[in-house]
C-alpha cells in the first residue's frame, strides 16, 4: 500500500462500518501480520508516529485546527522492515475525547477495537503523566464492561483472561519538559510509568476513583512500556509537523522517535488469537468485521465467539486449499495417463500428505475432526476419479494398440485368407505373435490383462469358426484345439482377475502408509497446539506474579492475597483446558483411525470377494488324447 485507507468508518445513522476495499486487501495478505494500533486524545500526534513507523514523513492525515483529523480508524499495509514474509499493519484511530462527537461510547468502541485488534497499542498523550493524564483513560475501565472471553461467563471476572489476547502496552508522552527523577534519583522512562502507576492505601471513594484506572492498566497491560518525547521542534511549529523537513526537528526528538520505532519493530510479535493461532491479514479482516458487526448490533464483542466464527471461516478455507494442492498436482499428472498404478499412487501419496500438512497449517479448532474428516473424503473421491480417468487412458490405449496389432489380421479375414486349409494354423500364428508384441508394448497398463481378457473372449468367436473350418483338421483334432482354446480363455481370465487383485493390494498398502502420515501429522499438529496452550497460560501466570510482586512490595497485601486465590483458580482453569485440548485430540485421533479402519475393512473385503471369484473359476478339462 502506498499510502493508508480507512479500515472502519462511521455510518449516517452513527454506527461503526468495516469498509469493503480495505477488506479487499486485508483478503490477499496471508502472511503473519504485527498489528500496532495508537489511541489517544485528539490533537495529540498520533498520526505523526505511525506515519514514522511507516517509514514515511506523510501518509496518515495530519492537521493544525482543534478538529480531529482522522476519522474511524485507518489501515497502512506495509512489509515489515526487520521480519521477513510478514506484513506490519498500522491502525491509526480516531482522537479520543472530542466533545463534538457529542457520544462518548463512540470513543469506547473505538478504543475496544483497537486493543481488540492489536498486537502493540501505544497509548499518546502530552505533558506528563499525572493523574489528570491517567483519569483521560478511562476506557481501560471500561474495558471487562466492553470485552467478553467467554459467551456463558455472564459474570464472571475475566481479567486474568485478558492477559492471554491483550496487547502489548506503549504509553509515548509527547512534549516532555520534566527530568526523569524521583526523590531527587535519576529513573528510566519504564520506571517513570510504573511510579505513576502506584496504587494508593485506603478505602475511601477518591482512592478508589485514584486507584481504578492504574489497576486496570496494571491488570490488562501487564507488558508495558513508556517513551518520553521532547518538543520535536519550537513548540510555535509543533501544528505543523507535516510540513516540517528532518532537518527541522530537534535531534533529541528524532533520536526518541528512531528508538521508539526500533522498539516496535523488534518487539512487537506477530498477532495471535487465544490459544496461539497466528492471525494473517485475511483473519484479521474477518476479525475486524466480526468486531465490528457485533458492536453495531448493541452486542459485547466475545472472544470465544471471534474465534468460533474465524475457525469455521478458516477450516472451510483450509479445506478448500488443501484439495486444491491436490487437485493441481493431479492435474499436472493428468497430462501424462496412462501411467503404472504405482506412479499414480505415489504421487497421490505425497499429494495427499502435502495437502493435509496444507490444512494443517490453517486450520484450528477442529475440535471434533468434521474439517479432517471432510478434507479425507474429498481426497478419497478425486483418487477414485484420478484412478478411473489413468484406467480409461489405459484402456484406451491397449485397445488402440490391439487395432493397431490386428490391422493385418482384419484385412486377411477379409480376403478370406484363413478360409481355406490350413487356415486355422495360420490364424494361430498371427495371432501368437499380435500377441507377443501386445504382452511386450502394454507390460505396464493397468488394464493390460482385462483388455486383453475381453479382446480373446471376442476373437474366440472367430477362431472358433476358422477351426470348425479347416479341413486339414480331424474332429479329433478340432476338439483338442477347441479345448486348449477354452484353457487359454480361462487362463487369461486368471490373469485379469489377479492383476485387479494385485492392483487392490498396491492400494491396501498405499492407504497404510497414508495412515500412517496423516497419523505424524495430527500428532505434530497436537503437540504444536498443546505447547501453545501452555505457553499462554505461562505468560498469563508470570505477569500476574510480577504483578502481585509488587502489590506486596507496596504494601496491598489483601489485593495480593485476592490475587492468589484468582492464579489458583485460573491454574485449575488452565489444568481443565489442557485437559480438555488433550481429550479432543484424542478423539480426532480416535475417529480418523475409525475411518482408517472402515475403508481398510471395505477393501479387505473387496479383496476377499475377488479371491473367491479366482478360485470359483473351474479348472480345464484334461486334454482328449
Amino acid at each position: 500500500m502506498d499510502k493508508p485507507v480507512c479500515l472502519i468508518d462511521t455510518e449516517s445513522d452513527g454506527k461503526l462500518c468495516v469498509q469493503q476495499s480495505a477488506l479487499q486487501i486485508l483478503q490477499m495478505i496471508d502472511q503473519p501480520v504485527v498489528v500496532v494500533a495508537v489511541v489517544g486524545l485528539y490533537r495529540t500526534g498520533k498520526s505523526y508516529l505511525m506515519n514514522r513507523l511507516a517509514g514515511k514523513q506523510t501518509g496518515f492525515a495530519l492537521g493544525s485546527t482543534i478538529e480531529s483529523m482522522t476519522k474511524g480508524i485507518w489501515m497502512w499495509c506495509v512489509p515489515h522492515p526487520t521480519e521477513k514474509e510478514t506484513t506490519l499493519v498500522l491502525l491509526d484511530t480516531e482522537g479520543l475525547g472530542d466533545v463534538n462527537k457529542g457520544d462518548s461510547k463512540h470513543d469506547t468502541n473505538i478504543f475496544c477495537l483497537a486493543v481488540l485488534l492489536s498486537g502493540t497499542l501505544v497509548y499518546n498523550s502530552r505533558g506528563t503523566i499525572d493523574n489528570d493524564a491517567i483519569q483521560k483513560l478511562q476506557y481501560v475501565t471500561e474495558l471487562t464492561d466492553c470485552i467478553k472471553v467467554k459467551s456463558s461467563n455472564k459474570d464472571a471476572d475475566e481479567s486474568i483472561e485478558f492477559v492471554k489476547f491483550f496487547p502489548s502496552f506503549i504509553w509515548a508522552v509527547r512534549d516532555f519538559t520534566l527530568e526523569l527523577k524521583i526523590d531527587g534519583k535519576d529513573v528510566t522512562e519504564n520506571e517513570y510509568l510504573e511510579f505513576a502507576l502506584n496504587l494508593k492505601l485506603g478505602t475511601g471513594k477518591k482512592v478508589m476513583e485514584y486507584n481504578l484506572p492504574r489497576e486496570c492498566i496494571r491488570k490488562f497491560f501487564p507488558s508495558r512500556t513508556c517513551f518520553t518525547f521532547p518538543f520535536p521542534t519550537a513548540p510555535e511549529n509543533v501544528s505543523r509537523l507535516e510540513s516540517l523537513n528532518l532537518a527541522d526537528l530537534s535531534p533529541a526528538f528524532l533520536k526518541v522517535t528512531e528508538r521508539f520505532c526500533e522498539f516496535v519493530f523488534q518487539e512487537s510479535q506477530a498477532k495471535k488469537l487465544k490459544e496461539g493461532y497466528t492471525v494473517t491479514g485475511r483473519v484479521l479482516g474477518n476479525l475486524a468485521k466480526t468486531y465490528v458487526d457485533t458492536i453495531s448490533s448493541g452486542a459485547v464483542p466475545c472472544l470465544e465467539n471471534a474465534v468460533i466464527a474465524m475457525a469455521t471461516i478458516e477450516n472451510e478455507a483450509a479445506v478448500k486449499e488443501g484439495l486444491e494442492v491436490y487437485q493441481s498436482g493431479m492435474e499436472k499428472l493428468k497430462n501424462s495417463f496412462p501411467l503404472e498404478l504405482k506412479d499414480v499412487s505415489s504421487e497421490h501419496q505425497q499429494l495427499s500428505n502435502l495437502a493435509t500438512q496444507t490444512f494443517m497449517k490453517r486450520s484450528f479448532r477442529d475440535t471434533d475432526g468434521t474439517y479432517l474428516k471432510s478434507l479425507e473424503e474429498n481426497l478419497k473421491n478425486s483418487f477414485e476419479r484420478y484412478l478411473s480417468l489413468n484406467e480409461q487412458a489405459s484402456k484406451k490405449r491397449c485397445e488402440d494398440l490391439l487395432s493397431s496389432l490386428t490391422a493385418e489380421m482384419t484385412e486377411n479375414l477379409k480376403q478370406g485368407l484363413y478360409a481355406k486349409p490350413g487356415g486355422y494354423d495360420l490364424f494361430s500364428k498371427d495371432m501368437e505373435d499380435i500377441l507377443q508384441k501386445y504382452n511386450i508394448q502394454a507390460a505396464k497398463e493397468v488394464k493390460a490383462e482385462e483388455v486383453l481378457d475381453e479382446f480373446l473372449k471376442q476373437k474366440s468367436v472367430e477362431s472358433k469358426a476358422i477351426l470348425q473350418a479347416d479341413k486339414n483338421l480331424t474332429e479329433k483334432q478340432k476338439r483338442i484345439k477347441e479345448e486348449e482354446e477354452k484353457a487359454a480363455l480361462l487362463k487369461q481370465e486368471i490373469n485379469a482377475k489377479e492383476e485387479k487383485q494385485r492392483q487392490l493390494e498396491e492400494k491396501i498398502e498405499m492407504e497404510r502408509r497414508s495412515n500412517d502420515e496423516r497419523m505424524i501429522q495430527m500428532k505434530q499438529k497436537m503437540d504444536e497446539e498443546m505447547k501453545l496452550q501452555r505457553l499462554e497460560a505461562e505468560r498469563a501466570m508470570e505477569s500476574k506474579l510480577k504483578e502481585q510482586a509488587a502489590l506486596l512490595e507496596k504494601g496491598f497485601k489483601d489485593k495480593a492475597d485476592m490475587m492468589s486465590r484468582e492464579m489458583e483458580d485460573f491454574k485449575r482453569q488452565s489444568a481443565e483446558a489442557e485437559s480438555n485440548r488433550a481429550r479432543e485430540f484424542a478423539v480426532l485421533i480416535e475417529n480418523s483411525n475409525k475411518r482408517h479402519e472402515e475403508t481398510m475393512a471395505m477393501m479387505m473385503q473387496q479383496h476377499r470377494e475377488q479371491m473367491l471369484a479366482i478360485k470359483s473359476i473351474p479348472p480345464p478339462l484334461c486334454t482328449i488324447m
